[in-house]
């Protein structure tokens, strides 16, 4: 079983390995705001609704009040709610499959759940950073 290493960049996604569905929902949480923004909110979102199927029982509003300090506080929630019914619900391969998860998504959860970074071309600067100190770090060993 992969488990990616610890860097020194901290990404969220370090921190939530091995969850995937939590890695999934914090990529959900960066699109089109800063890791500052995040960081405000993700871990009371965590604490609060920690599974999925304990997000899928959330009250919208609850769910739309913790998020709006990262905009979209109205379409994000419906982004990831329509995101975790699919998650559990359907038969997928990568996420890209399912509502919401993009490029980015789809890297961190190739990079952080299953490992295959080397396959990986991350666009997000985070993510180029990790994937730059994974390729450093498998040359020297």
């Amino acid at each position: 079983m992969w488990k990616p290493p610890k860097s020194p960049h901290g990404l969220i996604q370090e921190d939530l390995w091995p969850d995937e569905w939590k890695i999934l929902m914090s990529c959900l949480m960066l699109n089109q705001t800063t890791r500052k923004q995040v960081d405000k909110v993700i871990w009371q979102f965590f604490d609060k609704w920690p599974t999925p199927d304990v997000f899928l029982g959330s009250k919208f509003s609850e769910v739309s009040d913790l998020l709006r300090p990262l905009g979209f506080y109205n379409k994000r929630p419906r982004t990831m709610r329509r995101f975790t019914k699919e998650y559990v619900g359907n038969d997928w391969k990568e996420p890209i499959e399912l509502h919401g998860i993009g490029k980015y998504g789809n890297d961190a959860w190739k990079i952080f759940c299953i490992g295959d970074w080397r396959l990986v071309e991350p666009q997000d600067h985070a993510l180029n950073k990790y994937h730059t100190w994974l390729e450093e770090l498998n040359e020297t060993h």
